[in-house]
């Protein structure tokens, strides 16, 4: 038998935790990522229901669009161009990202602080589906769906990818957690996708605009006269703006998708009697056709947020004249189905210069980035006070008492185009002799006379003019010039038929368009 005192016992000491069982900070955030990622997922597919404006990312950067100062806006566009809402949108999910990172790795530190980030994350989109005016209390659904889900997704992506340093669970496989993440991640995408994908499908508005018979303008507008363009000059811009290649600037961050059987247009407002027209009533009325230039308030001199397009719809003289205008109205209000609006002096609407409920452009119905199944065009306004898409409403009014989307952000009330020109050739580098200087301008609802250049401030010289479409549409120009050695600065300038000269101090767009001479410097070959 064994004396107790001759038993050998050895005594291990305690092993140390595992330092995969520890919270990583790396992998924590990312279990944020994927939750609130899973979240939005759920969100787009309550918002098949609720409307795609209603879905998170879309809610928070339609707020983000209202609340952005008109400096930011200019300088958004000025960067960005007609890519200023992927910027938007690449920039909220940055953020989203950043916040739901935190949330996961302030969670995986101290269980209970973080899921309350990512509640807050939702907080923030209903309160921004609720500015919305164009959705109702379901509105906010999305982002309780988005939080709900992200919270508890949350915690249990946690206990497998990044436990608490308290937790003894054993060395976690760094393969299994990017597994884990990886197809979570990858599933969220999958559904958000799926869900944007049946949403779009469901919508209609493609195949209601496939189904459209356009009605014969009662005075169809002949082909364009060669003498309208100089097609002599390579690089020149085309008189007539491809559909495809017309700028696009709204507030719009996905383009609504109306269908003619749920579209109808309603003039209220001070008026003797209230109109409301359905789609099959505008067919119905008398079509016109015309050539119309439209700019942007934010295209900078040179700029080329501007085009021109043939135009077919129902003149806005003849709606207002069925509807009655009361003497006191100077204003008309026009709102589009996202909510846009959009204040228009009613003379600019009734005075002859062609103003119309657009329903085609180019010869085929409106192109659904451009407003079907019906727009407004205001030849002479710049778009923020004239060019509503995706028009619902027409409600008489005055500007005592109302204001389009943009004035109370800091742009004037009234926005009329103003005389313009722009180069678009030639550019960098040239070879010494005979070089052609070309490019358009404009005088809306006044028309060009004359185009003027000048190299290097020296004295201005007549260009040749294209023959003139209408007073409503640029113009081309060209001008001989004999370039010699060295690099030279070329300007040019517009003079309307009311004897009007462009204005040579330069002004950024804010608060009712740029201007200034257009200019460019070119390097010239011996």
């Amino acid at each position: 038998m064994t004396h107790p005192s001759q038993v050998t016992t050895t005594v291990r000491p305690p092993s140390a935790p595992s330092t995969d069982a520890r919270p990583a900070a790396g992998w924590a955030a990312g279990a944020g990522v994927v939750a609130a990622g899973a979240g939005i997922a759920a969100a787009e597919v309550v918002g098949i229901v609720t409307g795609p404006g209603s879905t998170p990312v879309l809610a928070v950067s339609d707020l983000v669009v209202d609340l952005t100062p008109s400096w930011a806006k200019d300088a958004a566009i000025a960067a960005f161009g007609t890519n200023d809402k992927l910027f938007l949108f690449t920039v909220v999910a940055v953020v989203a990202v950043a916040v739901a990172a935190l949330a996961g790795v302030v969670e995986s530190r101290r269980p209970g602080w973080g899921t309350p980030i990512t509640a807050l994350l939702a907080v923030v989109c209903g309160a921004a589906a609720l500015t919305r005016p164009d959705l109702g209390v379901l509105g906010v659904l999305p982002a309780v769906v988005a939080g709900a889900v992200g919270v508890l997704l949350l915690r249990v992506l946690l206990r497998r990818v990044a436990p608490p340093a308290t937790d003894v669970v054993g060395p976690v496989d760094p393969r299994r957690r990017a597994v884990l993440l990886g197809g979570t991640g990858a599933a969220a995408v999958g559904v958000g996708l799926g869900a944007r994908a049946v949403a779009s499908a469901s919508a209609g508005g493609a195949e209601s605009r496939a189904a459209v018979v356009l009605p014969a303008a009662a005075e169809p507008l002949p082909p364009v006269p060669a003498t309208t363009t100089f097609d002599d000059v390579s690089g020149l811009t085309p008189f007539q703006t491809p559909s495809t290649d017309f700028y696009r600037i709204d507030t719009a961050l996905v383009v609504p998708s109306v269908t003619t059987a749920e579209w109808s247009l309603r003039i209220t407002g001070l008026v003797e009697r209230e109109v409301e027209l359905g789609w099959e009533d505008v067919l119905a009325r008398t079509q016109v056709e015309k050539w119309a230039t439209l700019s942007c308030v934010s295209n900078t001199v040179g700029g080329d947020l501007i085009g021109n397009a043939l135009w077919r719809g129902v003149l806005t003289s003849e709606l207002l004249a069925e509807a009655g205008p009361l003497p006191e109205a100077d204003m008309v209000l026009s709102r589009s189905i996202d909510g846009f609006t959009a204040g228009s002096p009613i003379e600019a609407l009734t005075d002859g210069r062609g103003s119309m409920l657009a329903i085609a452009m180019n010869g085929e119905p409106l192109p659904s980035q451009h407003g079907f199944p019906a727009r407004l065009v205001v030849p002479g306004l710049y778009g923020y006070v004239s060019a509503t898409k995706w028009v619902v409403e027409m409600r008489l009014t005055t500007f005592d008492d109302d204001q389009g989307y943009w004035t109370p952000r800091g742009w004037s009330a009234l926005g009329p185009i103003k005389i313009s020109s722009r180069i678009d050739l030639p550019g960098g580098t040239v070879p010494a002799g005979p070089t052609v200087v070309a490019g358009m301008a404009w005088a809306m609802d006044v028309g060009v006379s004359a185009v003027q250049v000048r190299v290097d401030g020296g004295e201005w010289a007549e260009a040749e003019l294209s023959d003139a479409g209408t007073r409503s549409t640029w113009r081309q120009w060209r001008w001989e010039w004999a370039a010699e050695a060295g690099t030279h600065d070329l300007e040019v300038r517009a003079v309307d038929e009311a004897g009007d000269v462009q204005l040579e101090q330069p002004a950024a767009p804010a608060p009712d368009g740029s201007q200034g001479y257009d200019m460019v410097t070119v390097t010239v070959q011996a």
